[in-house]
């Protein structure tokens, strides 16, 4: 069984953004983006009372090129697509897929227990669930003479 590593952290880069832009357009065409885009691969995330489960579209993406960092408030999934080598007297007709380094950073609707993760990668789709925290949990708070 091969293994997706995942990284705990306590805060995300200052480098890159902090927010998922839900309603961020998405370029017209491709060919007129700047290389510096980062191509955002398609999501979905639900959950139960108990667990939180995402899925991320990144097909031709290898396994050793993806990153997951997670903290108990977000998780960014990060990597990189290779292109594939150009036909060089070709003549593009649609030019849709995109290449390069991609980025999501999903803040999670209830805080997980980050020491409970499990992830798949398969046919192109990285599934990762993770396991919501307690929220009746209680601590019990010792009071100590001075």
């Amino acid at each position: 069984m091969d293994y997706i590593k995942i990284r705990f952290t306590n805060f995300f880069d200052q480098s890159t953004s902090h927010t998922e832009d839900v309603f961020r357009a998405r370029p017209i065409n491709p060919m007129f983006v700047s290389r510096e885009h980062k191509w955002i691969p398609p999501a979905d995330i639900f959950e139960t009372d108990e667990e939180i489960f995402i899925r991320v579209e990144i097909a031709g993406v290898e396994k050793e090129n993806l990153k997951v960092e997670i903290n108990s408030k977000a998780i960014r999934i990060s990597g990189q697509r290779s292109g594939v080598p150009m036909v060089h007297d070709a003549t593009f007709r649609l030019a849709e897929i995109q290449y390069g380094d991609f980025e999501r950073i999903f803040y999670l609707p209830a805080k997980v227990d980050i020491d409970i993760v499990s992830t798949s990668f398969a046919n192109g789709f990285l599934n990762i669930r993770l396991v919501k925290l307690s929220r009746n949990m209680t601590n019990k708070i010792i009071i100590t003479s001075e």
